[in-house]
């Protein structure tokens, strides 16, 4: 059977603790659907356009991840494409709290799908979306908290 795992979240910006958890859980996985969903509760910084492509310029050089949009319940997403495992990662205390209680939701709607928590490595763990959309808006450099395809694009010139 092929392990095909939904990697889900808004990834306003990825960070490269998002690519560094992708990176890590590729040899257990036949294949990751990186999926932007949609929260009708965040007011994003880049739009759906700009973070399909800071994700597709990431992983352009590795076949086995796919990108996707979606809306809705992330379970019926896997349902749709065939996804048998959904991949979580976790950084914090508080993550865990806040990811066991949707893994445990969607094991009630969905009994045949997993949830795999992966945790972040220790020097990833302070850095989130919202501090590197903190950092960007306030005029700095981003560059070492995303994936190193999407560097040079963040940083800054000396000149700025």
């Amino acid at each position: 059977m092929l392990k095909k795992a939904i990697f889900a979240g808004s990834f306003d910006p990825i960070t490269i603790g998002h690519s560094d958890i992708i990176q890590r859980a590729l040899p257990l996985l036949d294949h990751i659907v990186i999926a932007i969903g949609t929260n009708s509760q965040k007011k994003y910084y880049f739009d759906l356009a700009q973070r399909l492509s800071f994700i597709e310029t990431a992983f352009a050089n590795e076949p086995r991840i796919e990108i996707a949009t979606y809306t809705g319940l992330t379970v019926q997403f896997c349902r749709q494409i065939g996804a048998n495992y959904l991949l979580r990662g976790l950084r914090t205390a508080a993550d865990f709290e806040f990811e066991r209680t949707i893994a445990q939701l969607n094991k009630q709607l969905a009994p045949d799908i997993e949830t795999i928590f992966w945790c972040s490595l220790p020097q990833y763990s302070h850095i989130s979306s919202t501090i590197v959309r903190e950092v960007l808006a306030n005029g700095g450099d981003i560059s070492e908290f995303v994936p190193p395809a999407l560097a040079a694009h963040f940083r800054l010139s000396d000149d700025q």
